[in-house]
């Protein structure tokens, strides 16, 4: 086994501390897919999360570890499945 195919066979514990709206604490991150000043896009073993709000800010991030740090106005914190990203949408559960 590679050290790659390691790293993503372990998984650590998805914990998030949100404090005063101002700082976001996320453990158990595996990537951080795009990011600017009014959303951020990382992917958690529960799903994707989309963290939006104002002036945002990566403070810290350690995918070795699953660490991200967010500082600024935080509106709002969104889950989506893992399953709606793989293309079991909508329409797909409809068309069964």
């Amino acid at each position: 086994m590679t050290k790659e195919e390691c790293k993503n066979t372990v998984k650590i514990p998805h914990c998030l501390t949100l404090d005063n709206r101002k700082n976001l604490i996320l453990s158990g991150v595996a990537e951080v897919d795009s990011f600017d000043d009014k959303s951020i896009s990382a992917y958690t073993d529960v799903g994707e999360l989309t963290i939006k709000g104002e002036n945002l800010n990566i403070k810290k991030l350690n995918l070795e570890f699953g660490e991200l740090e967010v500082t600024g106005k935080i509106s709002s914190l969104v889950y989506t499945d893992h399953t709606l990203r793989s293309g079991a949408g909508f329409f797909s559960r409809l068309f069964k």
